[in-house]
């Protein structure tokens, strides 16, 4: 088992919906900011069924949603620096105009690392996760290579590597510290519109709810790092020579 890749410069997280980066690699992020890494988030999807409500104002949900997704940015030590592509929730593909948006975010970003779904799970019920995992690969491949998109005017970029959170087959940890683990849940609690829908935390002014999803993080946490004989982690498969 890996762990623990030198600080990137710069890094950008692709998710399927606001919250996915934060589920699934928000504490190595924080980790990564502490020591000096610019951090940028990408979400493709408007979040726009984020709701049980069916009687729920969607274009409220989709732009309290984009706040919501800009404050847990700055949770976790970022500026706030996040590129919404805004395909529907739901409905996300994994086509050539998808594509192209992606890998235009990547040559712009320069990210040295790029983190994603994993797009290979089994089993994965949600289809936006698979076709973001497979939006964040192919658009590596897009942007490393000249001939592709030459119409963007931007300047091919490599990253060195690519994290896939949720990953099927783990061979790699970032190790974290307590305090990365807070930055981690004070950004999850950002996303409130998601309290009930994600998180179960029916009552947010329930103390004993939210406890109970803090002790759930915290587990999941401390299973990720006891795979590399670490207190606490996040696991990735990770990708490199890109």
């Amino acid at each position: 088992m890996e762990t623990d890749l030198a600080t990137p410069r710069r890094a950008l997280a692709i998710g399927a919906h606001p919250d996915d980066v934060e589920f699934g690699c928000g504490a190595t992020l924080a980790k990564w900011t502490a020591g000096g890494t610019e951090i940028f988030h990408l979400v493709c999807t408007d979040g726009s069924k984020g709701s049980w409500d069916p009687a729920e104002d969607t274009a409220r949900l989709i732009a309290t949603r984009q706040e919501e997704q800009r404050a847990a940015s700055r949770a976790l030590g970022g500026k706030g620096e996040v590129i919404f592509l805004g395909w529907r929730d739901g409905e996300l593909e994994s086509g050539l105009r998808q594509r192209w948006e992606v890998a235009h975010a990547i040559r712009q970003v320069q990210p040295d690392v790029v983190l994603g779904h994993d797009p290979w799970k089994r089993y994965r019920l949600h289809p936006d996760h698979r076709h973001a995992g497979l939006l964040a690969v192919e658009g590596i491949v897009a942007a490393r290579d000249p001939h592709f998109f030459p119409e963007q005017g931007v300047p091919p970029h490599r990253p060195s590597a690519l994290l896939l959170f949720e990953a099927d087959e783990v061979n790699h940890v970032e190790v974290i510290g307590a305090a990365h683990a807070e930055q981690k849940l004070a950004a999850l609690l950002e996303h409130r519109s998601q309290l009930r829908s994600t998180m179960h935390i029916d009552n947010a002014e329930a103390a004993d709810e939210v406890a109970r999803f803090r002790d759930r993080m915290h587990s999941r946490l401390a299973e990720h790092g006891a795979l590399a004989g670490a207190p606490r982690g996040e696991a990735f498969h990770v990708m490199t020579g890109l």
